[in-house]
């Protein structure tokens, strides 16, 4: 398959991440633990119930713990510790912290090897960077309004677990996507612990409520993990670290479009940066010379 192609399929997970704001929304007032539970198992078993029907499935399960420590510490961790810092600083003042992921996925990939960054792969993402910032404070401009505090911390820490897991999943290149399902079913387990320990129980009240979760557990906290992890190990990963500044974009224009939010000034002029710097970073991919090879 071509890089491109790898590179398509990587950002079809970040086109399923725009929903997910709208989804949790939807979702009703399930508690964070106990919603990843819920909507991880429904992800693992999603890629868990095609083993039956696939020869050398299960047996991708064989991995070193090296893998596994790396899936479960991306998916669980992550999630572990934005929740957190959720808790202990203002939800804007954390999301614009965590979203500095695809700014440090694009500069830890340099180090990769067959990867080489250059100055417009940064100028791409340091565009989408502006376009986040301006979706995110509604171009009301970001400070820390109570000073930094454990939960910005936990927050810039949210930033290097997910741009260190994507760029780490390329070093494991050889391993098999199926991987991932297991991943997502330990995560499951691990975050139903949590939501024993910190967290009282609130099911979903209605029809409504029930198929958020559900579609939670199939797009963005399902296949995406499966799509995104194909891309990393085989696609340009520059070109998706730059191209994942769209995610909260096209959260924002489905909140719009749902009668969530409003369409503002901010939307579009992050619309404008958000595109231009993927259309930047990915310069090589989109207007490569006849005869050139992806």
């Amino acid at each position: 398959m071509k890089r491109s192609t790898a590179t398509l399929i990587g950002f079809t997970a970040v086109l399923m991440w725009a929903l997910l704001a709208l989804m949790s929304a939807a979702s009703g007032a399930v508690p964070p633990f106990q919603l990843a539970a819920m909507t991880f198992l429904i992800g693992g078993l999603m890629g868990a119930v095609t083993w039956p029907f696939r020869k050398g499935a299960v047996q991708a399960l064989r991995q070193s713990w090296q893998v596994w420590l790396l899936g479960v510490a991306g998916l669980f961790g992550y999630h572990f510790v934005y929740f957190s810092a959720i808790r202990a600083a203002p939800a804007v003042e954390v999301s614009l912290i965590a979203y500095l992921w695809p700014l440090f996925l694009v500069v830890f990939s340099a180090f990769l090897p067959g990867e080489k960054l250059r100055l417009h792969h940064v100028i791409g993402v340091l565009l989408g960077l502006v376009g986040a910032v301006l979706i995110i404070t509604r171009g009301k401009g970001f400070s820390l309004a109570e000073g930094f505090t454990a939960g910005h911390a936990l927050a810039f820490l949210c930033s290097l677990i997910w741009s260190g897991y994507s760029v780490l999943s390329r070093r494991f290149g050889t391993v098999s996507t199926d991987v991932v399902a297991g991943f997502c079913l330990i995560t499951a387990l691990l975050s139903a612990i949590c939501h024993a320990l910190f967290e009282t129980t609130v099911w979903p009240a209605d029809i409504t409520q029930w198929s958020a979760v559900l579609g939670l557990g199939l797009l963005p906290v399902g296949a995406a993990f499966y799509t995104w992890d194909y891309g990393v190990k085989q696609g340009d990963i520059m070109v998706l670290g730059a191209a994942s500044y769209a995610s909260p974009l096209l959260s924002t224009l489905v909140l719009v479009v749902a009668g969530y939010a409003a369409f503002t000034w901010p939307v579009v002029a992050a619309c404008l940066l958000i595109t231009l710097g993927a259309v930047v970073a990915a310069k090589d991919m989109l207007f490569k010379r006849p005869g050139g090879s992806i």
